[in-house]
């Protein structure tokens, strides 16, 4: 028999060997945890299955929004980082298992020799070696499965990412279309406000008033139109956030939200429609980071098998063939046994044991955070709706009881100060309707990324998955 040959039987029953052996350290179990069966103020006991690739954003029936948003999950650089991760993540796995035990190199050598009244000699040698580790006590997969673990997280993370560019961007989007729904109101309050001035002044030019009520409506206008600026300035800071998040350049985004803005309203939702938020059990599925975090705890624990089979002996299969002037060959096992740091070898065992606990911690802890944002966004989401729908109400009123004083304040029936006091209540009450809207878009959409809907969505990114 040939060396040759004999390798090819020492490798095929080290493959035979490995797959029978048993791994030390403790297998993955799910930790159990108590979870209510709903949610705080909800009646819903009932699971909403997977929203990973639920486009939420589509409910606020915006062509635009819904087009930056595709356009910046394609593009983000922190969604592409995280991308970059997945590959540095797979390409370690490949790394460990039968790739991280064997090793061998194939040798040529060629040598000329020769000198003075010396005949010129030539000699050249052909050299094939290889060893492998015998996984004894599944060291080797243990690693193998922390790796995977490694890589599931990191796929994981791409859906954070994918949640937390969510959340930024169509906040920002959400704020930028407020401070020009709030401009458009203020516009209204100066309109109305001129025309009160017009109507002021043929008072005082008839003799029905004087200049101190036209100043007063002059220094009302003033005060509404002074507002404009700071509107403007905090406009433009959300767009320029949203340039940064969409990696494009500012002015052309400021063209495309200025196209035909005065026409918009400000984003808003289905006030009667109820949208289901599952149970708490949901979030261990449906929320990427709470899968991170469980991964973690899987690879912690393999890590626990690689340092205990780190303790314990390990054989080497190695051998060699050498093609020279005469043909030789080598094989053989040699045994190794940590004798003098199996202290050191504790010490890192234990230090493995505790990180795995410490992994677990966290999860339950992310667990924890993950129901907390849910019922924390759905109950500011429930008070919303009733906010909105009791401004929309008092706006509506000081807009008739404007009309209403406005009249009487041409037919002289009411003073100048009624009229301006409902006024400054009506633009206030605008504003404040606004704002509750705002408030109210921004509160929905953190409580969908709670939920963790839309971490999968279909764009470049979840096809490289």
């Amino acid at each position: 028999m040939t060396g040759k040959h004999i390798l090819f039987l020492i490798y095929t029953a080290m493959f035979f060997l490995q797959a029978g052996c048993a791994m030390v350290g403790p297998d993955y179990n799910p930790p159990a945890i108590n979870m209510e069966n709903r949610y705080a103020e909800s009646s819903i006991n009932t699971s909403i299955g997977d929203i990973a690739q639920k486009s939420w954003w589509e409910d606020f029936e915006d062509r635009m929004l819904n087009r930056l948003v595709v356009e910046g999950l394609s593009q983000n650089l922190d969604i592409a980082a995280a991308a970059e991760r997945i590959i540095a993540s797979r390409a370690t796995l490949r790394g460990k298992g039968i790739n991280s035990v064997l090793s061998g190199d194939l040798e040529y050598s060629y040598n000329e020799s020769g000198g003075e009244n010396l005949r010129t000699s030539t000699k050249g040698s052909t050299g094939l070696s290889g060893y492998i580790i015998l996984d004894l006590f599944g060291g080797v997969r243990r690693e193998r499965q922390a790796a995977a673990a490694q890589l599931q997280a990191a796929i994981d993370d791409i859906e954070t990412a994918r949640l937390a560019y969510l959340s930024e961007l169509i906040g920002a989007y959400i704020n930028a279309r407020y401070y020009q729904y709030s401009i458009k109101l203020t516009e209204r309050s100066i309109a109305t406000r001129k025309k009160t001035l017009i109507i002021t002044q043929k008072q005082q030019a008839v003799g029905n008033g004087t200049e101190m009520d036209t100043e007063q409506v002059k220094a009302l206008l003033y005060a509404a139109q002074a507002n404009i600026p700071d509107l403007e300035a905090s406009y433009y800071a959300q767009i320029y956030a949203m340039a940064t998040l969409l990696n494009r350049p500012s002015a052309e985004l400021i063209g495309l939200m200025n196209r035909g803005w005065k026409k918009m309203k400000l984003l808003g939702l289905d006030l009667e429609v109820e949208y289901d938020t599952g149970i708490p059990a949901d979030l261990l599925r449906s929320r990427p980071d709470v899968r991170s975090a469980e991964q973690a705890l899987i690879a912690a624990t393999a890590e626990i098998g690689v340092a205990t089979a780190n303790m314990l002996p390990s054989i080497t299969l190695s051998g060699s063939i050498t093609a020279s002037g005469t043909n030789t060959w080598s094989f053989g096992p040699s045994i190794s046994l940590p004798v003098f740091n199996q202290g050191s070898l504790r010490a890192s065992r234990d230090v493995a044991i505790s990180e795995a606990k410490q992994a677990e911690i966290t999860w339950r802890q992310t667990v924890l955070d993950a129901v907390e944002d849910v019922q924390a966004a759905n109950s500011a989401w429930l008070r919303d709706r009733e906010k909105v729908k009791l401004l929309r109400q008092s706006m509506e009123s000081y807009e008739r009881a404007f009309e209403l004083s406005l009249e009487a304040y041409e037919a002289g029936v009411t003073t100048l100060l009624d009229l301006l006091d409902t006024d400054r209540s009506l633009a206030s009450a605008r504003l404040d309707f606004a704002d509750a809207l705002r408030e109210m878009s921004v509160d929905w959409a953190t409580l969908q990324v709670s939920l963790g809907a839309g971490a999968r969505v279909a764009g470049v990114e979840s096809k490289k998955e």
